[in-house]
C-alpha cells in the first residue's frame, strides 16, 4: 500500500474529483451533510471559517492497493485500512469522507479530509511525507498486504534508454531463472530475448566472481539491475531448482517404496491378529505332549516377531 498526498486550496475541486469519477462510490463520511455533493462541499467550508487564514485547508489522499490483494479488498476492509492510517497520521477529530475508484487496475480509495478540525485548530503536516512512508509499510506488513519491490512500482513505459533496457532485461532474468536448473540454459534460454551473458572471473583464476548481461548495445552487472541478480544469488536460485527437480526425478520411487512399505505393515498386522485368532481357536489336543510343544514353540516365535516388531 502507498499513499499520496496532496494539500489544496478549495474543497470543490477535491469532492468534485472524487464523486464526479465514473462508478465511484462514496464509502464513508464523517462530520458532514450527505444530502448531496453540494451539502458535502459546504459542510467542509463552513468549518474552515473558524480558521478562515489557513491557506490550505485540503488533504486529498489517495491510498493505491496492489493488484495481488484486489480479491480481498472489500469496501469495508479498505474503509478500515483507511481510519487506521487516518488515526496513525494524526488526522483526527475533523471531517472527511473516503470513495472509491474503479479506474485502474489496482484498487484505490480517496479521502478528502479537513485540516481544520472540529475545534478549529489546524492538523499539523510536519513530517508528513516521512511519515506517510513509514506508516504505509507498518499498514501493509500489519494487514498482510502485498509488498511490491521498488521495480513494480516503476512506470516502465516512461523510461529512456539504458534504464528501459535494463528493465527488459531484469523481466526476462526472472522469467528465464524460474525454468533454469543451471548457467548453460539460462544463457540459452536468455539468447531467445536477445541477452547475453558474460562472467567475470576473480583476477587471474578461474574463479566467478559476477556476470554481466547485454542487449541493444548496453550491458549491465548483474547486480546493478537488481540485488537479485547478482552471480551469487542467481547461481543459487539455479541451484535449489536443479535440487527439486532431482528430488522431483526421485519421487514415484520413493512412492513405490513407501506403498511397499505400507502394504508389508498390514499383511504383518493382519497375520499378527489372525495368529492371535488362531490361537484361541486351536483345539485341545489332550495329552498329546509333542503337539503341544509345537504350538507352544508356535506361539514363542509368534511373540518373538511381534516384539521386534514393536
Amino acid at each position: 500500500m502507498i499513499a499520496k498526498i496532496v494539500q489544496g486550496h478549495g474543497f470543490r475541486g477535491a469532492v468534485s474529483y472524487i464523486l464526479d469519477k465514473d462508478n465511484a462510490r462514496l464509502l464513508y463520511a464523517e462530520g458532514v451533510r450527505l444530502k448531496d455533493k453540494e451539502s458535502i462541499i459546504h459542510s467542509f467550508i463552513v468549518q474552515h471559517k473558524l480558521s478562515p487564514n489557513i491557506s490550505k485547508p485540503v488533504a486529498h489522499i489517495s491510498l493505491d492497493f496492489s493488484v495481488q490483494d484486489k480479491n480481498r479488498l472489500t469496501d469495508r476492509f479498505m474503509v478500515d485500512v483507511a481510519q487506521e492510517y487516518m488515526r496513525k497520521m494524526g488526522y483526527k477529530d475533523t471531517q472527511y469522507i473516503i470513495a472509491r475508484h474503479h479506474d485502474t487496475d489496482h484498487p484505490h480509495i480517496h479521502i478528502v479530509i479537513n485540516r481544520i478540525d472540529n475545534n478549529g485548530k489546524r492538523i499539523s503536516d510536519q513530517n508528513e511525507k516521512l511519515r506517510n512512508v513509514k506508516i504505509c509499510m507498518e499498514l501493509t506488513k500489519e494487514s498482510g498486504l502485498y509488498i511490491a519491490s521498488g521495480k513494480e512500482n516503476v512506470k516502465e513505459h516512461r523510461l529512456k534508454e539504458p534504464d528501459k533496457t535494463k528493465y527488459e532485461i531484469y523481466h526476462a532474468l526472472q522469467s528465464a531463472i524460474s525454468k533454469c536448473r543451471n548457467w548453460q540454459e539460462l544463457k540459452t534460454e536468455l539468447l531467445k530475448s536477445g541477452i547475453t551473458t558474460e562472467f567475470r572471473n576473480n583476477g587471474a583464476t578461474d574463479k566467478i566472481q559476477g556476470v554481466r548481461f547485454g542487449k541493444n548495445g548496453y550491458e549491465f552487472n548483474g547486480s546493478k539491475i537488481d540485488r537479485t541478480c547478482s552471480y551469487s544469488k542467481i547461481n543459487y536460485r539455479l541451484q535449489q531448482n536443479e535440487r527439486l527437480q532431482q528430488a522431483q526425478k526421485h519421487q514415484p520411487e520413493q512412492d513405490e517404496w513407501h506403498d511397499s512399505m505400507e502394504l508389508s505393515s498390514v499383511i504383518e498386522k493382519a497375520a499378527s491378529t489372525l495368529g492371535g485368532i488362531f490361537d484361541i481357536l486351536k483345539p485341545s489336543y489332550g495329552n498329546d505332549e509333542n503337539q503341544a510343544e509345537v504350538f507352544r514353540l508356535e506361539a514363542k516365535k509368534r511373540r518373538k516377531k511381534k516384539g521386534y516388531r514393536l
